[in-house]
């Protein structure tokens, strides 16, 4: 591929942040090091591409391999301790991310009829015990990374079957419709993430929608973390509230969005905050529609999927979402459908007006627009100066 995969965590930059400036000594000093792994892994994935390591296409059904990285902050010695056909050696890590890829696996191949994230076979790497104590997992563009948490504050990264789903799914819009992962896009990339995530695991409870929690990574905290999970689609914002990391801050409605710099200490533009917005409105159509939510809700989402585009943003998504349900759908599932959009203050069921930036039609617009880009690149040039003087300043003192 051409493009170039920005790195997709579960864990929130803001959430790291937040124990950097108040966390006590030890916490701001392993935020630190989490800060600079994901730094040092960047720079590793440039050197692993550079050698033209990619992950294989097979085409022969389920492949999964697992590596060791034993706590070194870099893949490159990672040593394979676990293949398709191989039995478990004892490595729990290693076991919880090959049972969770394979349920991934089945899921797509089951219910959407999908070859692996790539829909032609392509084998699932996952390498886990990356760097010490790292409180994250995430989708590099080819390959699943798992880190084990401190224990304290961070559970162990593999536990969570609705984060393995999550990350793969990031393979799977990387390979459809790669959308941007900035503003709005992302945000709608990280929901899409988040809603099959939670379909993996509710597929694999055979849980209805009423049955089902709606949280992601409900075993990423330990039980000294006031909260329940890093998200919650029922109810954004709520999923967790303490002084160590802070204060669960997604919205559930448009007029709450956040409009953040899109740098990675800004998230990007909220793409971990705004895409609370999208998720609920998937949480009340999946409840209001009722039974299995991958049967009606799953199917519209995975097809509007399939015809979104790059920069496809909220209202274009969801009116994508409308003509879904009007073509394979009754006018009941279509109504329950607008309906829920309309809960988080988008409208569908009529031209979309480009919110977020679509480029006009004419000469003048396309100046404008463009000089409006130039002048936003400005100022998040700036800002993310700002952050990495900060970070430096509290780097210092936390040593």
């Amino acid at each position: 591929m051409g493009h170039r995969c920005s790195i997709h965590c579960i864990m929130p930059p803001y959430v790291l942040k937040n124990l950097l400036e108040k966390g006590s000594p030890e916490q701001r000093e392993k935020a630190l090091k989490a800060l600079l792994s994901s730094t040092a892994l960047r720079a590793d994935r440039r050197f692993v591409s550079r050698l033209g390591f990619i992950a294989p296409v097979s085409g022969a059904g389920k492949q999964r391999m697992v590596f060791d990285c034993e706590n070194e902050p870099t893949t490159r010695n990672a040593k394979v301790i676990r293949r398709e056909t191989d039995r478990s050696n004892g490595d729990i890590a290693a076991d919880e991310a090959f049972d969770g890829v394979g349920t991934t696996f089945d899921f797509y191949h089951d219910i959407f009829h999908r070859n692996s994230i790539d829909n032609a076979g392509m084998r699932l790497d996952s390498y886990v015990h990356y760097a010490d104590s790292y409180p994250n997992a995430m989708w590099d563009g080819r390959r699943m990374i798992f880190g084990d948490g401190d224990g304290e504050l961070f559970s162990r990264l593999t536990q969570s079957l609705d984060v393995v789903g999550h990350e793969l799914t990031h393979g799977v819009t990387q390979y459809t419709a790669n959308l941007e992962y900035r503003g709005e896009s992302g945000a709608l990339n990280e929901s899409i993430s988040d809603v099959f995530g939670s379909l993996v695991k509710q597929w694999s409870l055979q849980q209805s929608a009423d049955q089902a929690d709606w949280l992601i990574g409900a075993e990423c905290w330990t039980p000294q973390i006031q909260g329940d999970a890093l998200r919650s689609m029922k109810k954004p914002g709520s999923a967790y509230n303490d002084p160590s990391v802070g204060k669960d801050p997604q919205p559930s409605h448009m007029r709450d969005y956040k409009r953040l710099p899109e740098t990675p200490y800004g998230d990007m533009g909220g793409v971990h905050i705004n895409s609370g917005i999208p998720n609920h409105a998937f949480f009340r159509f999946a409840t209001a529609v009722g039974g299995y939510a991958w049967e009606t809700a799953g199917q519209i989402w995975y097809e509007a999927l399939q015809r979104s585009k790059k920069d496809t943003n909220f209202d274009a998504f969801a009116n994508i979402t409308f003509a879904i349900a009007g073509e394979n759908f009754d006018t009941e599932t279509q109504q329950l459908l607008q309906a829920a959009w309309d809960g988080v203050g988008i409208r569908v069921g009529k031209k979309e007006k480009g919110r977020a930036g679509k480029m006009g039609s004419t000469v003048e617009q396309s100046r404008e627009d463009l000089a409006t880009s130039l002048s936003r690149l400005a100022r998040q040039v700036e800002v993310l100066q700002r952050e990495m003087q900060a970070l430096k300043q509290t780097a210092g003192h936390a040593h």
